[in-house]
């Protein structure tokens, strides 16, 4: 037993202590004094003193208990002395206060348990054992009554006397026996009960600390659909705090579709399990794509409620987009490289002939302008041919170490003087003072640059600034180039398909330039960030890694 529970059941054995002896004392002393007795009633006065007194002691000696555990069976001691002092006043072996041996008995047992109890009988079955011989041997100490002081005492002789004592032995004995088997008992269903307890503690921390480390959020409700409990994954989705989450209507809590929980209402059980795939917004404003599926929460008495649990499948959601438009590509490419050699042949040929008759004949006006028309849409068929070529049949590149810094300012040098830029236009350059290396071709590294840069400056047809940058990505060896406009920019719902093919918003171009850039990149093992705001221009970021990670 800790020292905690000794202390506490030593400051319950003085609170009884207390009570009972004033109980027992002070109605003795009462009785005394409403009877016509003479004798002064001193020994009980002195009893109620001397219990005080030890009570007091015991008090003060409570802190030293767990350090001198011998103190409590001093106690205990001095309480089966202080019953054998009552009972030898009240008339010894005749006193009708005998049974009350057996209160310092249960106390030892309640604090010691059964070997305590055992000693407490032994040297109660002494006590009384010497107020019997004392009695009968007329030593020079005799008990008296304190009921009718002075009058002499008849004790039973012979066999009574012997039963008599005999009795409260056995009794004594019988109980310290009984109240310590009890006690090892108790002990014993205790020890089990805090053996269970901190097992089932274990259990539901264990639990606790298995829910809370799973990535997915889990969420559970009652039949009528308020939430129970709330698991730190799902307060990291949907950014409710954990502790504000029970009690709210689980359909309010995780943004469910409208009618989903109308399926799962007591009157209709699920079979199974219950699937959604929807968009969440957080209260923070942010949106995210959220698979969630939901089932019954089953216990050993039925249904009890629902249990809800979901991920954060954004990024799946986009890898997912991601694979079906390189699926898309791929059947582009394998097309482009079908219908290149039918029709650039034929376009060649229609091409060099109209050229050939727009110098020999003799046209009008008209006539020229048609033949230019036509050279000039074969031109710009020609072109999409080209990069349509080049988007699904990557030129062989060469990897070499490459700073983007001077690239970037030759490229916004070509800028400056081309035909995208306008007088309001300005393309500046932000580079570091230190070199920003990269492994890759500088040719294709070229086409990435400007293919952005032409998508940025048509995105400002009223002017604006274009920004081009460089920068080595933190704790990595990989460059970043940075594309900064401040035009129109584009919306959340076609970021994910700007990458596609034919899906150019101007009308210049061939709608292949993001598609040739996404192609070089990948190639390259790199990343593209994107990221824009309608009306308020677009931020492009290519990761090329310090080394490629395919070769086309």
């Amino acid at each position: 037993m800790s020292d905690v529970a000794v202390r506490r059941r030593v400051v319950q054995l003085m609170i009884w202590r207390l009570v009972i002896t004033s109980i027992l004392l002070g109605s003795a002393a009462a009785i005394q004094l409403n009877t016509e007795a003479t004798a002064e009633p001193g020994p009980l006065y002195f009893l109620i003193a001397w219990t005080y007194a030890l009570s007091a002691s015991y008090a003060l000696s409570l802190r030293l208990t767990g350090r001198a555990p011998w103190l409590v069976d001093v106690q205990l001691a001095l309480d089966a002395l202080t019953v054998a002092g009552f009972v030898w006043v009240t008339g010894g072996i005749l006193s009708y206060f005998s049974f009350i041996y057996v209160l310092p008995i249960m106390a030892a047992s309640a604090v010691h348990f059964r070997r305590g109890a055992l000693r407490i009988t032994a040297l109660s079955m002494a006590l009384y054992a010497a107020t019997a011989v004392m009695q009968y041997t007329h030593g020079p100490f005799q008990p008296w009554s304190v009921w009718e002081p002075g009058m002499p005492l008849f004790l039973p002789r012979g066999l009574v006397a012997e039963y008599t004592v005999a009795v409260h032995l056995l009794g004594f004995l019988a109980v310290g026996m009984l109240t310590g088997s009890l006690a090892e008992r108790v002990r014993t269903a205790d020890e089990q009960l805090a053996d269970a307890s901190t097992a089932i503690a274990n259990l539901q921390a264990y639990s606790e600390h298995i829910i809370n480390s799973l990535t997915m959020g889990l969420v559970t409700s009652d039949l009528e659909g308020r939430v129970l409990t709330f698991n730190r994954a799902a307060e990291t989705i949907t950014g409710l705090a954990r502790n504000t989450a029970p009690g709210k209507a689980v359909a309010e809590a995780l943004g469910l579709p409208g009618g989903f929980m109308a399926a799962l209402g007591p009157a209709r059980p699920l079979a199974g399990s219950r699937r959604a795939d929807y968009r969440y917004r957080r209260p923070d404003g942010a949106e995210i794509d959220v698979g969630l599926s939901a089932t019954t929460l089953d216990t050993a008495s039925g249904t009890s409620g629902f249990l809800f649990t979901f991920q954060d499948v954004t990024t799946i959601r986009r890898l997912e987009r991601d694979a079906r438009m390189q699926q898309r590509l791929a059947a582009v490419g394998e097309m482009a490289a079908g219908i290149a050699h039918e029709i650039r042949n034929p376009l060649a040929s229609i091409s060099g002939s109209m050229q050939i008759l727009r110098k020999e004949l003799a046209l009008n006006g008209e006539q020229s302008q048609l033949m230019d028309i036509v050279l000039r849409e074969s031109e710009r068929l020609n072109q999409t041919i080209r990069s349509f070529l080049a988007y699904a049949r990557p030129q062989r590149f060469g990897l070499t170490r490459l700073d983007l810094r001077p690239v970037l300012q030759d490229a916004a040098l070509l800028l400056r003087n081309s035909a995208e830029v306008g007088q309001d236009h300005v393309v500046d350059v932000d580079v570091p003072e230190v070199p920003v290396w990269c492994e890759a071709d500088e040719g294709q590294v070229r086409q990435v640059i400007w293919n952005l840069a032409t998508n940025g400056l048509r995105a400002m047809p009223d002017g604006g600034r274009l920004r081009l940058g460089a920068r080595r990505e933190p704790g990595d060896a990989a460059g970043v180039l940075v594309v900064q406009d401040e035009g129109v920019g584009i919306p959340e719902s076609e970021l994910d398909s700007i990458f596609q093919p034919f899906h150019g918003a101007f009308e210049k171009g061939s709608g292949l330039g993001m598609a040739i850039v996404h192609r070089i990149v990948q190639d390259y093992g790199g990343q593209i960030r994107v990221a824009s705001k309608p009306g308020g221009g677009t931020t492009v970021e290519v990761r090329l890694p310090a080394r490629a990670a395919a070769a086309a």
